[in-house]
Formats: structure tokens, C-alpha cells, sequence
């Protein structure tokens, strides 16, 4: 790693973290504390993306043009200097490398993350956008076996609002607006013990599609 968790707490303004400072700083955590690539994105406002394209297939929620990735492993200076040049962009986390996700509603992952918790689960970060969706993360690999896992627990055809979208999807992070809506947070914030190497997304998916089928 390029610095300590001590380090990059030196570098906040304080304990609400805002603009420009909040993502440099994000940035640098996500690259080089949790070992996660970071792509500057679009941003959201009045539910119209910054690209200008009026037909937008993902407002606020692609990769921008020219932007190049801020790889894992990047040091506080390389995060910072490199997030500089994208004043005010989202922060997007490529799903398929380091972690999948599990999304589902906000009310029921609410609940489900409270009954992990209570049964010990090996949960991993999970975040929660304003558009109400939470994301949990899980072991790569897990938009490949969703189908099979499902199956083989009999959720299959249950008419699950879960999703797990695979390789070539973003997940856009902390601390950055879908614009009025307001910030994606974290429920669950990454740890040493989790970011690195999330739980496999079979020890989550039965108490996920419980909660989901009984909302």
C-alpha cells in the first residue's frame, strides 16, 4: 500500500468531508486502502447527465469521456494529483474485478443487512443510494453463478427485484450526489477484514431473497 489509514485521515478537513477534498480523499482510500480501481464519472443534476446527450443510457452513472482510470494500488499523491484534473466528478467503482454486487431495495437490505448482522454473516461493505437501491458486495464472479445460485435455493422464479450486474458495470461510490436526490452512502463502510476479499455471494443470498420475497 502506498500509505496508512492514519495517513489519509491527516489529509480531511474535518469529520464531514465536502467537494473537491471529499473525493481526493475517497479516491485515495478506495485505490490505496481497499485495493479498488476508480473511474472519474458523470454527475446527475436535475436529473440530467453532465454529458449532454439527451438520450443517456446511465445519467450520471458512465465513465467520462477522456477520464482515464485511477488504477488500485495508487498512492495518496498519484490519487489526488489524478482526481484533480476531474474537478466535481462522481466517483465510479468497476464491478467484475476486485468485488461484485448484490442490489436490491433499499427497505428490504435494510432489514437483511440488520439480520445478517444478528446471525453472524460474513457481510461485506454495503452502500445505499438516494435513488433507493443498496449494493452489497460480494466475491467477483457472483452476476455468473446469480442464475444457478438461485435455482439451486429455489428462488428462481420467485420474481426477485435482485440484480447483480456483472464485468463492464459501475458502481458509483461515496461520496458522490445523484444530484437532488443526494449522496450514496455507506450502510456498511469497507474494513481491512472485507475489502480485499468480500463473502462469497452464496452465504448472502438466502437471507437477501427471503427478505426480498417477504417485502
Amino acid at each position: 500500500m502506498g500509505f496508512t489509514i492514519g495517513g489519509i485521515r491527516e489529509m480531511r478537513p474535518g469529520a464531514r468531508r465536502r467537494g473537491r477534498a471529499a473525493g481526493a480523499t475517497a479516491v485515495a482510500e478506495y485505490t490505496g486502502l481497499w485495493g479498488w480501481a476508480v473511474v472519474p464519472g458523470a454527475r446527475l443534476s436535475a436529473g440530467v447527465c453532465s454529458c449532454g446527450a439527451p438520450d443517456c443510457a446511465a445519467p450520471g452513472a458512465h465513465p467520462l469521456d477522456g477520464a482515464d482510470e485511477i488504477p488500485a494500488g495508487s498512492t495518496l499523491r498519484e490519487a489526488a494529483d489524478a482526481w484533480s484534473q476531474h474537478p466535481g466528478a462522481s466517483l465510479l467503482l468497476p464491478v467484475g474485478r476486485a468485488f461484485d454486487v448484490l442490489d436490491v431495495p433499499e427497505v428490504p437490505g435494510r432489514r437483511a443487512l440488520v439480520r445478517m448482522e444478528r446471525m453472524g454473516l460474513p457481510a461485506g461493505p454495503v452502500a445505499v443510494a438516494p435513488d433507493g437501491r443498496v449494493q452489497f458486495f460480494v466475491a467477483p464472479g457472483a452476476a455468473a453463478e446469480l442464475p444457478g445460485l438461485l435455482y439451486r435455493m429455489g428462488w428462481d422464479d420467485a420474481g426477485l427485484d435482485l440484480r447483480a450486474p456483472g464485468p463492464g458495470a459501475f458502481l458509483t461510490a461515496p461520496p458522490s450526489e445523484l444530484g437532488p436526490l443526494g449522496p450514496v452512502r455507506w450502510l456498511r463502510a469497507p474494513a481491512p477484514d472485507t475489502a480485499a476479499a468480500p463473502p462469497q455471494a452464496r452465504l448472502l443470498l438466502g437471507t437477501l431473497a427471503y427478505i426480498c420475497h417477504r417485502w
